[in-house]
Order: C-alpha cells, then sequence, then structure tokens
C-alpha cells in the first residue's frame, strides 16, 4: 500500500466520525427537540441505571463468550476468565468511543490479552474466531427481525424487509469467505500475507509476546480442532442471547417513556434491524448518526414518533458512555501498569 493509501486507510475513521456526528445532529436539529428530551427525560434515573446494568449482563456474555474459544488450549499463560471479561469491556469502550472502525477495540483486546502471558498468536486466533461469531450471531439475531417484521405488512415493511436479507445475503458471503480464511488450506495461502501483519501487531517488544508459539494458523487449528465443537458451540450461544437481550434496553426504555402498543416482538425487531443497519456502516465509529437514522425508520413502522425514537437511541448510547469511560482508563492503567499484570521474565 501507498503512503497516501495509508494516509487514506488512516483518516477513514475520523472522516467517518464527522459525517455520522453531522447526520445525527441534521436528525436531531429536524425534528422536535422538545419531544426529544422529553422522551429522554422520563426514563429517569431508575430507568437509565436499569439499562446499563442490562448492557452490563450483555458485555459479560460476550466476554464469556470469547473465554470458551480459548478454553483449555495451551499457550494462555495466566489468562484466566476473569481477564476476557476485563478486556471484553475495554474492546466495547474502544469501539464505542474511540475514532475507530468498529474493530479498533478488538485489536487492542488481543495485544492486551498477552498481557497475561496469551501467546500473540493465539491471541490473534481468538480474536478472529470471536469476530466471527460476533458477525455470525448478529446476522442470525438480523435474521429472526427479519421473520418478524414480514409479520408486520405494509409497503415500508416489505422493503425494510427486503433490503436487509440483500444485505445478510452478502454478509452471508463475506462470513463464509472469513470462515474458509481460518479453515481452508487454499483460502490461506492467499491471505496469508493479511494475517502475518495481524500477528505482527499483537506482537510486543519484551520476550513474553515474542514467543508466539507459531502461526496464527496454528492457533486456528487448535481453537477449531475437532474436540472443541462444544466449547465453540457454547461461544456462539452465549453470543446469540447476549445479542437478544439488547431488545430488554429498548423495552425498558419504552416501557418508562409510556409508549403502548409495543410489544416485545416489536422490540425485538427494533433492536435486531437497528443493530444490523449499524453493523452495516461499520466504518463510522459507533454507527454515529445512523443508528439514529435507524431507530427513527424502524420506529415509524410501529407509530413511534421520531423524537421518541431519536431519544431511545440516544438512551441506548448512555451505557456506552458510562460503561465506555471507565473500560477507556482501565486500558491505559493496563498499559501503565503492565508489569504488574505479568512481570517480564529475566
Amino acid at each position: 500500500m501507498t503512503s497516501l493509501g495509508r494516509s487514506v486507510v488512516r483518516r477513514l475513521p475520523l472522516v467517518g466520525t464527522l459525517l455520522g456526528l453531522g447526520l445525527g445532529v441534521w436528525l436531531i436539529a429536524t425534528n422536535d427537540l422538545g419531544s426529544v428530551t422529553d422522551a429522554f427525560g422520563r426514563v429517569g434515573a431508575v430507568g437509565l441505571v436499569s439499562i446499563v446494568l442490562v448492557r452490563v449482563v450483555i458485555i459479560l456474555l460476550c466476554g464469556l463468550a470469547w473465554a470458551q474459544i480459548l478454553r483449555g488450549i495451551a499457550g494462555l499463560g495466566q489468562a484466566k476468565t476473569g481477564a476476557f471479561v476485563l478486556l471484553r469491556f475495554v474492546r466495547e469502550g474502544i469501539n464505542v468511543l474511540l475514532p475507530v472502525a468498529s474493530i479498533g477495540g478488538d485489536v487492542v483486546g488481543g495485544r492486551l490479552l498477552t498481557f497475561w502471558g496469551a501467546t500473540g498468536t493465539l491471541a490473534a486466533g481468538s480474536i478472529l474466531v470471536d469476530m466471527l461469531f460476533q458477525a455470525g450471531t448478529q446476522a442470525l439475531f438480523a435474521l429472526g427481525g427479519v421473520v418478524l417484521l414480514l409479520q408486520v405488512g405494509g409497503d415500508s415493511a416489505q422493503g425494510l424487509a427486503t433490503w436487509v436479507l440483500r444485505v445478510l445475503g452478502v454478509t452471508a458471503l463475506l462470513l463464509t469467505a472469513f470462515l474458509l480464511v481460518q479453515r481452508s488450506a487454499a483460502a490461506r495461502t492467499v491471505a496469508g500475507k493479511a494475517i502475518d501483519r495481524l500477528r505482527r501487531t499483537f506482537r510486543g517488544q519484551d520476550g513474553v509476546t515474542k514467543q508466539t508459539g507459531g502461526s496464527v494458523y496454528d492457533a486456528l487449528d487448535a481453537i477449531w480442532g475437532a474436540n472443541r465443537s462444544g466449547r465453540l458451540a457454547v461461544s456462539v450461544l452465549l453470543h446469540l442471547v447476549a445479542w437478544m437481550l439488547g431488545a430488554v434496553e429498548i423495552w425498558i426504555a419504552l416501557a418508562c417513556i409510556g409508549v403502548p402498543n409495543v410489544g416485545f416482538a416489536e422490540v425485538m425487531v427494533i433492536e435486531a434491524l437497528s443493530q444490523a443497519i449499524k453493523s452495516a456502516a461499520f466504518p463510522i465509529p459507533s454507527g454515529l448518526g445512523v443508528q439514529e437514522g435507524g431507530f427513527v425508520l424502524l420506529g415509524s413502522l410501529f407509530g413511534i414518533d421520531a423524537g421518541t425514537a431519536l431519544a431511545l437511541s440516544l438512551i441506548k448510547r448512555v451505557p456506552d458512555v458510562v460503561l465506555g469511560l471507565p473500560a477507556l482508563l482501565l486500558w491505559q492503567a493496563l498499559e501503565a501498569r503492565r508489569a504488574l499484570i505479568l512481570p517480564p521474565t529475566p
């Protein structure tokens, strides 16, 4: 890649952030700001705390799912389940609060895992598999949302369902390619250089992280071992449950606001498809603006006015900030005090 190309790639997240902020500001400015603040205020402190606690459970489940991917494999050093949960919060905080693409936190999380003595290749392999499981289960959740949406009827619902199905079709192809890169020898050859670059990203400066324990492919072979299907299935299930719990956040918010005639099926559609829309805009950090637009679109299908829909999106961002800021501080603390986690070997 030329220096110009690298410069463009580095600036894409910042450009995405500015575009997303612009879209979000435009959506709020062109709607009734009073109705947005009124709906947000009706949630109250108890509602917001409840939503934050639900998000804690979601991230906890995702951390447990990540730990399942590597459980029982040699080369983890001192990394126990608690480390995976802790670092999953860090990954989330980076992804939702910093101007990076939606995988920036995952890269950092893999690197931080080496602080507990995990080999660089095993950390990289676990991130690749975890990202595959996350994307795959989100796509499955979105498909469930489409099935429920088709029961609504109407041209708008049908049009949105058709669009989401097309996106999911492309997603299925990409996920299949991602899986083949991990499992197929032919695809591995094509993707070898990219994987090697990812491995070098996880390497540190001391002897611990330089002992990478073979190639990333060796780590992937260990993770995908025939006797590990049960653990991997548990990881997939935990991710799927986590995404479904996201609907509880919306249900709590709508109940506090007092929106009538919106049942749990409708809430599942809003959560599943808003996440799909946000994921489709992954170059835009945290889906800024895109998430808000998605909520307005989906809310209109169920009689939720634009002001309430925007408030709902902002409410969903409260846990991002409440949990994300401590996660960023934790990240910096881990970087600064690495020797206290895993003392360097002589």
